[in-house]
């Protein structure tokens, strides 16, 4: 048997017998300490609105609150998988909670959406360490199968009530005093989860045959971030502005020079063969494509109640309780349906159900602020999710031989992760390129005072409809607070569609490319082994 990174585990009959001292400690330690990670992830889906108007933030910059995270995230989870392994796994998870609580006494105290974006990528950062390192804490423990897969189940557990809590747990705070003291809250959670590891964790490491990537963890993440930087910043900036272009030249040049760089690695991190095998690619393609759907549908939720229709934060957060509600109800019912059938099946049927909530949310009103309309759509996505974050890991092991099953699913990981960076990146240029072409039309055409007018073209030049959207009545401009709106409307109705048109896509290479593969099914003593997959949300 092999845990998540690779690292073989011996399970001999002495072992399957007896818990390892410390296991209660650690899986308790690995449980909380994932919860905090994904309250980190998700907190700011409740307070996009607020975040719009104590900071006067444009849209691409409330984009990279989200994308910075995510960015941080993907860009180093292999390398601080190794740094667990050659340190310790207990190290690495108390190093990531340090940063996230000083990413969220950052963004608690920071004076500008600049400093906010710091304290984001601090905790994406933190949350990249906490991820890898409390899975393989918890797993490193354990002493059989089964016992393996009960604590991976629990891990998984608190992940998704991370994801489906926090930003309940945010419009509360920021509800009876601002979003700062939620960031506060934060802290203090992480503070309570690093006192908990030290405390309780037992101490793991596999340094055999481990060795950093330095060359490929470069040019992976500058080339990473450099083309994000771009897809972020041409809706505003405008698509032929020189440092849009040359981010994405170049970053797409850097990213070239990371495959050359694998292929040549003799410890890679990003094993490029793997890609030789029908079945893993087509779920790494999948994996990409799919979770872009979820997560753009998510901050296109969040979008659409905060910075559009300016909503109280404890009624932007209750559609999330059906986003990212299901994946932690049903944990016990995907790992049981992984076994009886194919995981492919799993994962058709929930994109299948991702196009449809995304395809429902395109005819959301964006003058009716009643939340009945999402109810649907939120629950049909959700549910589609919980499907898939697990059976497109399955897939991935399941067509590779046993000694590669870590390194695939390290790579699945990340593709996935990959997937919910770019989900706010694109369907923020989407939404918000497609509003400002929307705005600009209805201003050409529109019939109000002239001081209005030219008021709301200036500001629309510097901050978008989303600026002109968010100003005070009577303001300069607010005369076109109207057609702002409904450009918004539009821009996101888009972004709801383009989610939706990756969700089926993603369901169309699942139907068709694991055609004439089939699934083995699992012998009784492999009966958890599906299980051991864990969603990394």
């Amino acid at each position: 048997m092999t845990l998540n990174n690779g690292t073989p585990v011996s399970l001999g009959p002495a072992a399957r017998a007896a818990r390892t001292p410390g296991y209660a400690g650690t899986l308790a330690a690995a449980c909380g300490a994932v919860f905090v990670a994904q309250v980190a992830n998700a907190l700011p889906a409740s307070l996009n609105g607020l975040f719009q108007q104590d900071l006067n933030t444009h849209g691409s910059q409330l984009t990279w609150i989200t994308a910075a995270f995510m960015i941080a995230v993907v860009c180093f989870e292999f390398t601080f998988g190794v740094l667990g392994d050659l340190f310790g796994r207990r190290k690495l998870v108390v190093a990531g909670t340090a940063l996230v609580a000083a990413g969220s006494a950052v963004a608690a105290m920071a004076p500008t959406v600049q400093v906010l974006w710091v304290g984001a990528a601090l905790n994406g950062l933190g949350a990249g360490a906490m991820f890898p390192g409390s899975l393989t804490a918890a797993t490193a423990v354990t002493r059989s199968t089964r016992e393996r897969a009960q604590a991976v189940a629990l891990w998984s557990g608190f992940l998704s009530a991370g994801a489906a809590l926090s930003p309940l747990l945010g419009g509360v705070f920021a509800k009876v005093g601002s979003w700062r003291g939620s960031f506060w809250v934060l802290v203090g959670l992480a503070l309570v989860s690093m006192a908990l590891t030290m405390t309780l964790a037992t101490e793991s490491k596999a340094p055999e045959g481990r060795k950093l990537d330095v060359s490929g963890q470069i040019t992976f993440a500058l080339g990473l971030i450099l083309v994000l930087f771009g897809l972020v910043e041409g809706p505003e900036s405008g698509w032929t502005t020189l440092p849009v272009m040359l981010s994405l030249a170049i970053g797409v040049c850097f990213l070239a020079g990371f495959v050359v760089v694998e292929l040549g690695a003799a410890s890679p991190i990003f094993d490029l063969k793997l890609f030789r095998n029908r079945a893993f690619t087509v779920s790494s393609v999948v994996a990409v494509i799919g979770m872009l759907a979820f997560l753009g549908a998510c901050f296109s939720t969040s979008m659409w109640l905060g910075p559009v229709q300016h909503q109280d934060p404890i009624r932007v957060a209750i559609p999330f309780l059906l986003l990212q509600g299901p994946a932690f109800v049903l944990v016990p019912v995907v790992s049981r349906l992984l076994h009886r059938v194919p995981a492919s099946w799993l994962l058709t049927s929930g994109f299948v159900l991702m196009s449809v909530g995304c395809l429902l949310a395109t005819g959301l009103d964006v003058d009716d602020p009643g939340l009945g309309a999402f109810v649907l759509p939120a629950l049909l996505i959700g549910i589609g999710f919980a499907l898939t974050v697990s059976s497109v890991t399955a897939v991935a092991l399941d067509s590779v031989p046993p000694q590669l099953a870590g390194m695939a699913s390290a790579t699945t990981n990340m593709l996935r992760d990959l997937g919910f960076a770019l989900g706010p990146v694109i369907v923020g240029a989407v939404a918000l390129s497609g509003a400002g072409a929307a705005f600009a039309s209805s201003l050409a055409d529109a019939d109000l005072p002239a001081d209005h007018l030219a008021a709301a073209r200036q500001i629309a030049e510097t901050g978008g409809p989303i600026a002109v959207n968010s100003l005070p009545p009577g303001a300069p401009g607010s005369a076109a607070h109207g057609l702002a709106l409904e450009a918004l409307g539009s821009g996101f109705s888009t972004a709801f569609l383009v989610c939706g048109v990756a969700a089926a896509l993603a369901a169309v290479l699942s139907a068709v490319g694991m055609i004439g593969l089939h699934r083995d099914r699992p012998s009784p003593n492999e009966a958890e082994t599906p299980a051991l997959v864990a969603p990394a949300v």
